[in-house]
């Protein structure tokens, strides 16, 4: 069994191995030369140190674990021992059913219009005490009042989801398009529609700041970027404040949720907020590298093997095109990281089946020889492997089971 309480020491007190890469990445390489690429790893310290640094930055609300961004059933698990985390933000349905079954805890994340999913909600005692939907529109409710009607099912738990972008006179819609519900009386209109229909429990509110926690502020853009969140954080404390007012006289909530791995020193001090939300940083993706107040370790990361030698410069490894969601832009890709100076072709990038590299090491690399990636973000590397393997020092301790390596694959 994973476990992450053995050493539950501050993160900044143990040694960050890490941050040596010519003992880090060798070091992986030996531990799994006995398995054929493509390999992918987690690393048993690196995963305990991302998971304390987490708490801290917090700032002592609780955590739920954004499952999307692990995909690995016994990492949530491990971290859910934790104390300080808390439940689960899933991102389907069907996840959140089959989850469901060994946790009591699941807030999911996006709504849903899974009629199957619904119906099988709908008439489960035990799944409708633990899952609670998110909604932001009436149309939500008559969905599932078409399914089955307040007095032929269980009473539904649902939270609602508010929009926490930013919308500046100048520049527009800062942040991702998700809810339509924006002010505190777009909410409580909405929450009054809640509490008035049968059938249905208001037990909670979602406000992802995406343009804070999903954004990093020490790029070529700095100065705007640091701006505009300076004035979307301004913004969010009083829509917060101004929300959580509104919705004490109508109904008493049991959470209200808000921000991501990049943003948690703001929500942990926003006093709105009872709880955050945080994946991502578990595994350490590199966008994080851009970020200013914390730098998580590369926990995850997944190797393939020097197939051929197109030119002297130039080392192919069968692999490589495991893209994070977003715009398709560099930033998304894998980044080659060890041996150090290898870069991908402009024109190729990370390939679906082969990605060609070409810098200073390429040179030196033979066939056979492995190349280490970091992931962009850190759900995606799960969706192509049937499972990680556990490093602690210098081997290979465990394998642990991604959603696909148990049969599952729900988006």
């Amino acid at each position: 069994m994973l476990d992450l309480t053995a050493e539950l020491s501050p993160a900044g007190s143990r040694p960050r191995a890490w941050e040596t890469p010519a003992q880090w990445w060798p070091r992986l390489t030996h531990a799994t030369a006995h398995l054929p690429a493509p390999v992918s790893v987690i690393d048993l310290d690196a995963l305990r140190h991302n998971a304390m640094d987490l708490l801290v930055r917090s700032g002592g609300i609780p955590i739920r674990v954004a499952s999307k961004s692990v995909r690995v059933r016994e990492v949530l698990d491990a971290v859910l021992r934790i104390p300080g985390y808390h439940g689960i933000l899933s991102f389907s349905l069907a996840e959140a059913l089959w989850l469901a079954e060994t946790h009591d805890d699941i807030v999911l994340g996006y709504p849903t219009s899974d009629r199957a999913g619904l119906e099988r909600l709908l008439h489960d005692e035990v799944a409708a005490s633990r899952i609670t939907l998110m909604v932001d529109d009436v149309s939500h409710l008559d969905l599932i009042d078409s399914i089955a009607g307040p007095d032929r099912r269980e009473t539904i738990r649902v939270a609602i989801d508010a929009d926490a972008s930013w919308r500046s006179a100048l520049l527009g819609h800062i942040g991702v398009r998700r809810s339509p519900l924006f002010t505190a009386a777009d909410v409580a209109s909405f929450a009054r529609t809640i509490v008035r229909r049968a059938g249905f429990r208001l037990v909670g509110l979602q406000m992802y700041e995406a343009q804070i926690a999903g954004q990093g502020d020490n790029g070529p853009d700095a100065p705007l970027i640091r701006m505009v969140q300076a004035r979307s954080r301004d913004d969010l404390r009083v829509r917060r404040a101004a929300i959580a007012n509104a919705l004490t006289a109508i109904a008493p909530l049991e959470f209200f949720n808000g921000g991501g791995t990049g943003s948690l020193e703001f929500t942990g001090s926003d006093e709105s907020v009872t709880e955050a939300s945080a994946g991502s940083g578990l595994l350490g993706g590199r966008l994080f590298d851009g970020y200013r107040s914390f730098h998580p370790a590369p926990a995850a990361a997944f190797a393939f093997d020097v197939v051929r030698r197109p030119t002297d410069d130039i080392a192919t490894v069968l692999g490589g095109g495991w893209i994070a969601s977003g715009p398709a832009v560099a930033s998304r890709q894998p980044l080659p990281v060890w041996p150090e100076g290898l870069r991908t072709m402009p024109r190729e990038a990370a390939g679906e089946v082969q990605t060609p590299l070409q810098g200073p090491a390429a040179r030196e690399l033979k066939l056979g020889d492995r190349v280490w990636f970091r992931h962009a973000k850190s759900g995606e590397p799960a969706e192509r492997i049937n499972a990680y393997h556990l490093v602690s020092g210098s081997e290979v301790i465990d394998e642990l089971p991604t959603y696909r390596g148990e049969g599952k694959a729900f988006l």
